[in-house]
Formats: C-alpha cells, structure tokens, sequence
C-alpha cells in the first residue's frame, strides 16, 4: 500500500478509473484514523489527538492510500467529486427484468375476475 499526498492520490485514482472504464472495479474506502498505536492514544488522551480520514483505493491490483485532515477535507471532497463525476461514464445500466417480470403478474392478477364469496342470510 501507497500513502501519498491529496493531489497525487487523485492523479493516481484519476488513472486507476482510466483503466477500469471497459472492465474492472475500483473500490474507494473512508475511515476515520488517529494514525497512532492505541497505547499512545491512551497516553495522549482525547484531547490532544487529531483523527484524520484514511481514504484507501484499489482495483485488485494496485492499492493507493492517502491521509485526509480536518482542514484540508473540503477541498478534498470538492477534488473528488470532481472525479467521481468525470468518470460517471463507466456505470453500467442495471437490468430490469425482475421489474417487468413482476408488473405483468400483477396485470395478469387484475385482469382474472376475483372470486367472491356467496354469503347465505339465515333469517328467523
């Protein structure tokens, strides 16, 4: 695994979607970490840590990591839907046969005449 800065991170991710546009996946994580082993988060205590997000991508391939700090996420998020929207392309149409499937057994159900019951009235 690959840690890097922001902007290279998504020139890499950049390349990695490139490359998976005909075939291939790529996975995107967000996790929130202080980078430090726990027994010097404990040491620290609460307030003196900083959590950063972990942001890590792959394609089955090559794994690319970064660190993401309060301050700079806007600007990474803005970067990164940029990217994200750029390659929106690639997105295969879901199917929808099950869909169809199950509105023509519906139709067929309301067309078939219902069958009611006959209700005897005793009178006394």
């Amino acid at each position: 695994m690959v840690l890097l800065q922001p902007d290279p991170f998504l020139n890499e991710l950049t390349a990695m979607y490139g490359r998976s546009t005909e075939n291939g996946s790529v996975w995107v994580t967000f996790k929130r970490s202080s980078m430090k082993s726990k027994a010097k988060r404990n040491k620290l205590g609460a307030d003196a840590l900083e959590f950063r997000c972990l942001v890590r991508a792959t394609d089955g391939k090559k794994t690319i990591s970064t660190l993401i700090s309060a301050k700079d996420q806007q600007k990474f998020q803005s970067s990164y839907a940029t990217v994200l929207k750029a390659h929106m392309h690639a997105l295969k149409k879901r199917e929808r046969k099950d869909k169809k499937k199950a509105a023509e057994v519906n139709k067929k159900e309301e067309k078939a005449p219902k069958k009611s019951r006959s209700s005897t009235k005793v009178t006394a």
